[in-house]
């Protein structure tokens, strides 16, 4: 799988690998291709790609419960054998390829019997589908899934037949295909698919119209309306999609619903690319008309597993659950804040409360650049700790990072006894607070309440912020100048910045 953007994934939440193997047994042609690998015998035959001889097809069609009035049973025997002998699930040998002139040497009676076959049997990996951890079932799926995607990337035969040249090879030319930019389509596709599923309020479990799956592969970054070569490129898209989905959805990947046939013989490129927004849709028009397509909890684990390996970090919910607080504070400060909320709730669980708060706190320590979202990722686990976080809380009171921070936990909950804090540490606070925010979501519609929110209990509070020890100061000062919604206070803020940067040297 090609590699997408470096910059972190937001996290995925998946299913029990038990859950996924149980899902994976149950796609359709997951299932079919352990069928026919349990049907495979001494009397198969298979042919030199290790392809199952044409004869046998209705055989291994009536194999898989298939009526041979099917027009379509030999396609989905070929393919599940494919499938079957790609993951494993059958062992072939091949034909040798000298039994041709042997049989020619034969004469007539070798001409009769036609060309030595190859054979198969059950290979040793089917062995996994019932004795196999989830984790070797998921194995064989993605090597099920693999053999999937890349017939997938494949045009179909008719256009295959028509780039036939008279030697009998495909003119690639002539097709306008290039596997290799068609399998990295494919790939783009489905990341961007899972970057829509699992982005912070994205798509989640709903699916997704074609047509914007179709326009996050086509439409430049930054254009307005598109052009009507661009819908016309977007429709185009989405008829690849429409055929890749249908192939994909067996394996269990995506559940996916077609762009209506009747939809495609009455609109327009245009319409189809715009959706039901289109000309020809009426005020009603269904959007699932235009194809809707959702990953399967097992298409999100496949899609997760590729770009991993492609080395995209795909990060999921609960696999920082062994590791240590300061690994955990690193990684949920890159998350959307509902993720972070989880996944340390995960961690938290697997541990003993008070020495799990001790070692939050101290990992939420530092002056580097991070340190201040570190801290608000911490408060945001300790918000939902209970009473035995207190003398874990109330030891770092006097911590010149961390005391502000414990004074707030324990004036939340109506805890007795907890010092005032000194004008030192509520400006110190005040400055970690922003900056901690600006980190998190960056200058938001909501900063400005809180900027002016903190700084309208404290008189004067510019005149002494940008003597605040704090390595963020100065950058929070400026960022105040901007947002404040006071425009007096603001010019205070950015003289105040000013005196910082000058400070700092």
């Amino acid at each position: 799988m090609s590699a997408q953007p470096h910059h972190t994934l937001p996290p995925v939440r998946l299913h029990s690998d038990a859950e996924l193997a149980r899902e994976a047994l149950g796609a359709p042609l997951f299932a079919r291709a352990v069928r026919l690998a349990r049907w495979a015998g001494p009397g198969t035959r298979v042919g030199v790609g290790g392809e199952l001889d044409a004869a046998q097809l209705p055989e291994a069609a009536a194999a898989l419960g298939l009526e041979p009035a099917d027009e379509d049973a030999a396609v989905y025997a070929s393919q599940a054998w494919r499938v079957a002998v790609d993951t494993g699930l059958v062992d072939v040998t091949e034909p040798d390829e000298d039994a041709d002139d042997a049989d020619d040497a034969e004469g007539a009676e070798g001409a009769a019997e036609g060309s030595a076959h190859g054979t198969a049997a059950p290979g040793e990996d089917l062995a996994l589908v019932t004795g196999g951890a989830p984790g070797e079932v998921l194995d064989l799926w993605l090597a099920a899934l693999e053999t999937v995607l890349a017939d997938a990337a494949v045009p179909d035969l008719d256009e295959l037949v028509d780039a036939l040249d008279t030697g009998g090879e495909v003119d690639f030319g002539r097709l306008d295909w290039n596997p290799q930019r068609e399998a990295d389509f494919l790939d783009g596709v489905l990341a961007n698919l899972y970057l829509l599923t699992v982005a912070e309020g994205g798509a989640g479990e709903s699916a997704v119209p074609l047509p914007v799956l179709a326009a996050s592969m086509v439409v430049p970054d930054g254009m307005g309306e598109p052009t009507d070569e661009v819908l016309e490129q977007v429709s185009d898209a989405m008829m690849r999609l429409d055929d890749q989905f249908r192939q994909l959805e067996p394996i269990g990947l995506v559940e996916f619903r077609p762009v209506d046939e009747d939809l495609m013989a009455e609109a327009s490129d245009e319409d189809l690319a715009a959706g039901p927004s289109g000309a020809s849709a009426g005020d009603d028009e269904d959007v699932s008309r235009y194809g809707m397509v959702r990953l399967t909890p097992l298409g999100l684990y496949g899609i997760r597993a590729r770009m991993r390996e492609a080395g995209v970090e795909a990060p999921a919910i609960g696999e920082l659950s062994g590791k240590g607080a300061d690994a955990l504070l690193e990684a949920v400060s890159r998350f959307p804040e509902s993720a972070a909320q989880a996944e340390i709730e995960q961690w938290l669980a697997g541990r003993e409360l008070p020495a799990a708060v001790a070692e939050l706190l101290a990992a939420a320590r530092g002056d580097d650049e991070g340190a201040p979202l570190r801290r608000l990722r911490c408060q945001q686990a300790l918000a939902t700790a209970g009473p035995d976080a207190e003398p874990a809380v109330r030891a770092v009171l006097d911590d010149a990072e961390l005391g502000g921070l414990a004074r707030v936990w324990l004036a939340e909950r109506g805890v007795g006894d907890v010092p005032a804090p000194d004008a030192e540490m509520v400006f110190w606070l005040t400055v970690d607070t922003i900056a901690a925010q600006l980190a998190a979501d960056g200058e938001t519609e909501e900063l400005p309440l809180l900027i002016a929110s903190l700084t309208a209990h404290h008189s004067g509070f510019f005149e002494q912020a940008w003597r605040v020890e704090h390595p963020a100061t100065a950058y929070v000062l400026e960022a105040m100048g901007r947002l404040h919604p006071d425009r007096k206070a603001a010019k205070e803020a950015r003289k105040a910045a000013f005196k910082a940067r000058s400070r700092q040297g």
